[in-house]
């Protein structure tokens, strides 16, 4: 009785300070269904027209495409960088390891506005040499995101590294297998669900910078966090309660997405060692 009513009153407890944090955000969708210019509740005058607007926009349209392809690119980047550096520790198995991890994680520590100013130096002097790649150009942008999300990449890997077991690298290497079968066919085929949170969590860091974006651009490149910061600064444009709901359901359907695949994966699991358990011998 005692462990049910804990249990319970956890749960309750739980709710309600999710309902607390969430609250804020659910604010934000009858704001976006306004039909006045500014932000404002509707006072039961509901309209579209900012999701018109917004959609109809080219210009929105654009920083969203932005957007899209930095945090694809970042990604993918980041997510190579996380899982070679994450494996090289694996496999280095020395002291100083715990050098090069405090150096790859030095960013975490560093507050952003510093971050920012020092990517806003490096990049004005790398467009000199290479002005493709310099301040507000795309590839910039990339390079910086990828320096300010390895770090938390980084940290997924080890963790799900380290819930690996290292004889199955030495079994494997004791049955003739190289360096290279051993990581691809052994190692990473277990660290399948860390790769896919680096990754994800590389795309939401990438997507929602705003600090070191407003750093290292400028004109041409105008990613979607940075319009919603001059539409609040500039003109409280409506537009912004509008993209906000857009982007809370497109979240809302990744984290259902990912929880239903998890549940599949451990259903497949669960049925894959019933049959185990129950096959004759």
């Amino acid at each position: 009785m005692n462990t049910h009513k804990t249990g319970l009153s956890t749960r309750l407890l739980a709710t309600v300070a999710m309902a607390f944090m969430l609250f804020p955000l659910l604010t934000v969708i009858p704001v976006s269904f306004t039909s006045k210019r500014y932000l404002s509740m509707p006072n039961g005058n509901w309209s579209l027209r900012h999701y018109e607007a917004l959609l109809g926009n080219p210009e929105w349209m654009a920083s969203i495409l932005q957007s899209l392809g930095i945090a694809f690119a970042t990604s993918i980047i980041a997510t190579a960088l996380a899982v070679s550096f994450s494996l090289g520790i694996w496999y280095l198995r020395s002291r100083l390891a715990t050098v090069l991890i405090g150096l790859v994680l030095l960013p975490m520590a560093i507050p952003p506005v510093i971050s920012a100013l020092v990517l806003y130096f490096m990049e004005t002097n790398l467009g000199r040499i290479a002005p493709g790649f310099g301040y507000d150009t795309i590839p910039g942008v990339i390079i910086a995101h990828v320096v300010m999300v390895v770090p938390y990449g980084v940290v997924t890997m080890l963790v799900a590294l380290s819930q690996i077991d290292r004889r199955i690298e030495l079994a494997s290497r004791n049955l003739g297998a190289s360096l290279m079968q051993t990581t691809f066919l052994v190692v990473m085929p277990n660290l399948k669900l860390g790769i896919a949170s680096t990754a994800l969590l590389s795309f939401a860091l990438s997507w929602e910078e705003v600090a070191v974006t407003l750093f290292i651009t400028s004109v041409d490149v105008n990613t979607l966090p940075r319009r919603i910061w001059g539409g609040l600064r500039d003109n409280v444009d409506p537009s912004v309660a509008a993209i906000s709901v857009l982007l809370i359901g497109v979240t809302l359907l990744v984290l259902c997405a990912r929880l239903l695949l998890q549940y599949l994966a451990e259903r497949k699991a669960r049925e894959a060692t019933t049959r185990a358990a129950t096959a004759p011998a």
